[in-house]
């Protein structure tokens, strides 16, 4: 198979198993681009991409501006904060407006769950979901896969535990959907108040008990409390958070194996893991972040590839 089955990114849900091998397999070829002296590949040169970001957004915004570059893409940058959209301007207004300007493919990150499923139906350019509220992170869980695929060899077989806010998390919806496609075993640990009413139906097992979720799993995937997400609180203290559900070294060090951890950051030093972790030979998120751009490359090369000029 040599083209993806989608001609949208909207969420993982709508991928098949062998379009994430076909991502993989790209992204590897990309990974030793982005390492050679001159990091550039001219794919992409006649192709115009637009990256609208209604939500703040540091490193995807990033990630993603670096992957068009490296692909030779011309990029324009659309931030809400500073647009039309503030007098009132509806999403296929401004959208419209962007592509008049002859965009070949949109980058979105939007508060409403489904916004870019909405608009895949009502414009003509290719869409890659970039964070749609607390639905769906697809880019996020690639990478987080594949560098699981990186570490472990592969991702099938593999025990991976989610920790943290699972409620207000689009990281753990997607990493779910990922994982259980690549045929990996997945728990989801936190506060009970933090899981969402339909956990039962996702098909992952669910430990309130942080010890044994990581006595079970090869990796552990730890999420941030999304403070900006909650409009009341959902457990008694911060304090109370890290010490049922913070990851530090000495807990590490008491188990009996090594853990692999992950972060899809920004970090909260001190909550969801302590700065030995983070910076511990155990954690690959520093991987996690050079693999989002080889990811985000191939997802825009193959995607990109579809698109009749």
């Amino acid at each position: 198979m040599s083209e993806l089955s989608v001609n949208h990114l909207l969420g993982i849900k709508y991928l098949k198993p062998q379009d994430i091998q076909l991502i993989f397999e790209t992204a590897d070829h990309f990974k030793e681009v982005i390492n050679r002296p001159i990091k550039k590949v001219p794919s992409l040169r006649d192709i115009t991409i637009a990256n609208l970001f209604f939500e703040n957004s540091t490193r995807t915004k990033l990630s993603f501006e670096l992957a068009e570059k490296r692909l030779s893409a011309d990029v324009i940058n659309f931030s809400a904060s500073q647009s039309s959209v503030k007098k009132g301007e509806t999403l296929i207004d401004t959208v419209n407006n962007i592509l008049s300007m002859k965009v070949d493919m949109v980058v979105m990150r939007h508060p409403n769950p489904g916004a870019s499923v909405f608009l895949s139906q009502h414009v003509e350019a290719s869409i890659i979901n970039a964070g749609d509220g607390a639905h769906e992170h697809p880019t996020q869980a690639l990478l987080d896969s594949y560098s699981i695929r990186e570490k472990l060899g592969k991702v099938k077989g593999k025990k991976v535990v989610i920790v943290g806010d699972i409620l207000h998390s689009r990281v753990a919806l997607s990493n779910i959907f990922a994982l259980q496609m690549q045929g990996a075993d997945v728990m989801v640990c936190g506060p009970k108040t933090l899981m969402p009413r339909y956990i039962d139906k996702l098909g992952v097992m669910v430990e309130t008990d942080l010890k044994k979720a990581l006595a079970w799993c090869d990796v552990a995937n730890m999420l941030r409390v999304q403070n900006e997400r909650m409009d009341i609180s959902y457990f008694p203290s911060t304090r109370e958070y890290v010490q049922q559900y913070g990851v530090n070294k000495a807990i590490l060090d008491g188990m009996d194996k090594q853990v692999t951890i992950m972060h899809p950051g920004p970090i909260n030093r001190g909550v969801e893991i302590t700065s030995d972790v983070a910076d511990s030979k155990q954690s690959i998120i520093l991987d996690q972040v050079q693999n989002g751009v080889a990811i985000r490359m191939a997802v825009i090369y193959l995607l990109a590839s579809k698109i009749k000029h």
